[in-house]
């Protein structure tokens, strides 16, 4: 039986070099079958002028790359905000089995607010889904930086 070992650490290092580069701390972390990254991003939406360049997207499109499949069954995915309903809906195309995400997102998110993507008849696939992991660091980090945008 092997151990269970979270990735949230290098999710909030994603969502850190995030912020420092002015965009929204999110990070994500893609984890094979093996127990190993197989990538790993932040959000990059205004370096690259790309509304869809969220971290879940970009670790998505570079597992994916690696893997050499548009499907990552067996794979799991750290996030440190509860995906938004576009992120939500590459999850489940994606056919990742796990998701691990930390805070949150009553106004954005859709897993468990909003839409509720997974919930839907139509989803494509629904991962386990597995919340609240350092949802206090991943908060201080998004507060810390809208703070500082409105300060």
């Amino acid at each position: 039986m092997s151990r269970f070992t979270s990735h949230m650490e290098q999710a909030l290092a994603e969502a850190a070099a995030a912020a420092s580069r002015g965009e929204v701390p999110v990070g994500a972390v893609v984890v094979g079958p093996d127990g190993g990254v197989a990538a790993a991003a932040g959000n990059r939406t205004r370096e690259l002028n790309d509304p869809t360049a969220h971290a879940e997207i970009l670790a998505l499109r570079a597992a994916c790359a690696a893997a050499g499949s548009e499907r990552l069954p067996g794979y799991s995915l750290y996030v440190t905000l509860e995906p938004c309903p576009m992120c939500a809906a590459a999850i489940s195309f994606a056919r990742i089995s796990r998701l691990y995400y930390g805070a949150a997102d009553p106004k954005s998110g859709g897993v468990a607010h909003g839409p509720r993507v997974f919930d839907h008849p139509q989803a494509h696939h629904t991962p386990e889904v597995y919340d609240g992991f350092a949802a206090a660091e991943a908060e201080v980090l998004l507060k810390a930086f809208f703070d500082d945008k409105r300060g």
